[in-house]
Parts: structure tokens; sequence; C-alpha cells
């Protein structure tokens, strides 16, 4: 693919749920010396929310360039008050499209910023699918999330650096020297990293140059593989090319095995996959549904060296219009530990659908799940064209009123990419 920038050299490391994910973000803030880039999708009012909070604080405080990037549909319920605290310290806070309720909803659903990005000093990065909430916690109880995210060290940090900065504010000139000396870092691990056996590529899905991308990389590697599939994603619905890959695949010998969210959160969404059930059982594909609790993951193994991790569902919204990111890596240490997280799954907490189930699917079934499969795969792509979703150029200097305003969703101002707020200390 000649979208995808591969870099030898580095080292990565599974971080798996919060009680992974959330220790590390923290050590590295508090260890930061220069630069801390975070984008996330959910920034949330509880206790995650507020340790992310107190740290962000303590390395803005002491010198660190701090910019937060969070989206205005899934972070909406972040008190102002917190994001003031923030601001005041000196941290950079950004929402990415915030837009005002409409009857008390919140109805800028398309085109959301879904990626999450944590990259400390130029120098280590964290991409996956877990957001800043209690949620991706055990002791949130039994809806905690099942969920990925990987620690990356080498010359991979400077394309995931680069796209954190996509929509990063302008450098206070206090952090511009620093900036710069960031930016050589980058640039002379690029450099000089290149030997080693693992392999990693970012691959990212915007609306300009990007819009295939993750999509077109499950591909290569669902056709690419000779022995084993297995991919884990929370809300699977995926186009005819991407489904027909797994099923010819499964005829060809290989072991496909999809591990798939067992309690869908809507009956429109539980009728289009019995639709994908049926082809792809009928096919050979073996298909577990995880129903220990929420599965929230976005991950895949194939054969003994590729995987991927990152934010990236496998349906409409994030194969159409989300702002995306994924990880790829070719690495046998990687994947033999993320395949072990995958077996334990489904030997523990799932159950394997019966394939004989799906020999004879009645009409009126073949009807209902065939209509809300196009319905779910075009809505999203149809919503994307109306106006109030059309990028405008420019990124307006806010003033202390301006942020407020931000703050609250009023501010609309947009840039080449998306609409997107700045809400920036003067």
């Amino acid at each position: 693919m000649s979208n995808v920038c591969w870099h030898a050299g580095s080292q990565v490391r599974l971080l798996e749920n919060g009680e992974d994910f959330f220790p590390w973000v923290f050590e590295a803030v508090d260890s930061a010396k220069t630069e801390v880039l975070i984008e996330t999708f959910i920034f949330e009012n509880d206790s995650v929310g507020d340790a992310l909070r107190l740290h962000l604080i303590a390395a803005a405080r002491r010198g660190v360039d701090v910019q937060v990037v969070a989206d205005g549909y899934g972070s909406a319920e972040l008190a102002p008050r917190k994001i003031t605290e923030m601001i005041d310290a000196g941290v950079q806070f950004r929402f990415y499209d915030p837009q005002p309720r409409v009857m008390n909803v919140r109805v800028n659903l398309f085109r959301r910023l879904h990626r999450k990005l944590v990259v400390i000093d130029g120098e280590v990065a964290s991409v996956g699918g877990i957001n800043f909430t209690l949620q991706h916690l055990r002791e949130y109880g039994a809806l905690s999330k099942q969920d990925y995210a990987v620690e990356v060290r080498g010359p991979v940090v400077a394309d995931i650096r680069a796209l954190a900065l996509t929509h990063a504010l302008p450098r206070p000139r206090a952090h511009l020297r620093a900036w710069r000396r960031i930016s050589s870092l980058a640039g002379n691990a690029m450099r000089q990293l290149r030997s080693g056996e693992t392999e990693i590529a970012l691959v990212q899905r915007d609306n300009q140059a990007h819009r295939n991308d993750i999509e077109r990389i499950y591909r290569v590697g669902i056709r690419s593989a000779r022995r084993r599939i297995v991919i884990a994603n929370a809300y699977f619905l995926p186009g005819y090319r991407l489904l027909r890959d797994l099923r010819n695949a499964s005829r060809r010998g290989v072991e496909v095995s999809l591990i798939l969210q067992g309690n869908p959160d809507m009956p429109i969404v539980r009728a289009a996959t019995v639709a994908l059930h049926d082809y792809l059982l009928r096919g050979g594909v073996r298909i577990y549904e995880y129903v220990e609790r929420p599965l929230h993951a976005k991950v895949a193994v194939i054969d003994d060296e590729w995987s991927t991790v990152g934010s990236s569902n496998l349906d409409p919204l994030s194969l159409f219009l989300n702002l995306e990111a994924n990880l790829v890596i070719r690495d046998v240490a990687f994947n033999q530990r993320l395949s072990s997280s995958l077996e334990a799954l489904m030997a523990r907490h799932c159950k394997q659908l019966d394939a004989a189930a799906a020999r004879n699917p009645t009409w009126r079934r073949q009807a209902l799940s065939f209509f809300a499969f196009h319905l779910i795969r075009r809505m999203p792509r149809v919503a994307g064209w109306l106006p109030a979703h059309i990028a405008k150029a420019g990124i307006p200097d806010l003033t202390t009123t301006a942020a407020k305003a931000a703050l609250q969703g009023d501010d609309r101002s947009t840039d080449t990419d998306s609409r997107s707020a700045a809400a920036t200390k003067p």
C-alpha cells in the first residue's frame, strides 16, 4: 500500500484494559520533560478523567507543553469548570467540533475524532481504543469494557506525533524552542533506528487523503493469510468486499475466527448482523460472541506475525466518517501476546455460534437482515453529505470570551479537515 510507511527498529508492548493503560499514561505524563500530546474521544467526568486532569495540570505547571484535543460529541459532558482549571494551569485544550445541544440531545454524531493517541516528548507513544473513562476499569462493574492499546518506542513515534499535531494549537512562544528540539529528536530517531525485527506502520482514516486506508490494510492482511485470522471488533458491519475476503480465506483452508459483541445495544444492529452471521458461517468462518461484558476491542492477528491495534471499528461510522488510527505490527512476540489474550476470551468468555443454525434462514429473516444491513451501512455516508458537516477553512485567534463560548459548545470555527474550536489562555 502506497499510503503505509513501515518502520523497523521499534519496540512495542500490549496494554490490556484500563488496568494497564491508565497507570502507563499517568506515569508517562509525570515523566514528561518537554511535550505531552493527547487526542481522545471520551474525556469523562469521573475518577479516571479527574486523575488525568490533575496529572496534566502538574505537567503544565512545571513547564511542559501540554496539548489536549477531545471530541466534542464523546466528551460533551466534560465540565467547563474542569476545562478552565486545565487552561488556567497552562494546558492547551481544544474540542473537536463542539456543537450546542438540540432539546438537550447531542446531535453532532458524524465525523467524530475517534482516535486515541498519547505522545510524550516525541519518544514514546500509545495508540489504541481506550478512552479516559472509568468504564475501562473492572471496578466499574459488569458493564466495564474489554479493550486494548499499545505502547511504542522508535521511529514510528514521529508519525504518531505528526498525526497528533494535526489539530494541536499554535505553540506559545515560550514553547517554540523546546518544540523544535522535539521535532529534531523525532527526525533523528527516524534516521537512526532502522534495524530490528519489529516493523510497525501507522495507518489512519480521514476524510481527505486516507479515506480507505484502514479497510484496505485489513483486506491485504486477510488475503495474504495462510494459517489463521482472529478479529475482535466491537462494531462489525464491514462492506461486502471484506466479508468476501474472510469467506474466501476460510474456503482456502485458513482458520477464520471473529470475536464480536454478544449483546448489541440496538435491535437494528442485531438484525443487521444476522445476515452477516449466516453468510460467514455458511462459508466456514467461526463466530464467537463475547458475553462476559461489553466488547470495545478493535484488534486482529493474522498468522504468526501480523497484528493490528487501534481505534477503528469495522462499521460504517469508522470506515466512512470518523477520524481513526491503527498501528499495524509485524512482530512474532507481540502477535503471540495478543493471540493469547484473544484465545482466552474465546475459551472462557464467549459463546460460539452454531454453524448449523445458519443453513436454512427463513425468507422473512433474510429480508429483515438485508434491509437492516443496508440501512445501517448507508445512513452514515448519506448523513456525511449534509451541509452541517462540510469543513470550512481557518482557525480564529480566540479571546477569553470566545474561549468560554467554545467550552459551552457555542463556537463553530473550523479547519481544513474538521470544524474544531480552540479554548486557549490569552
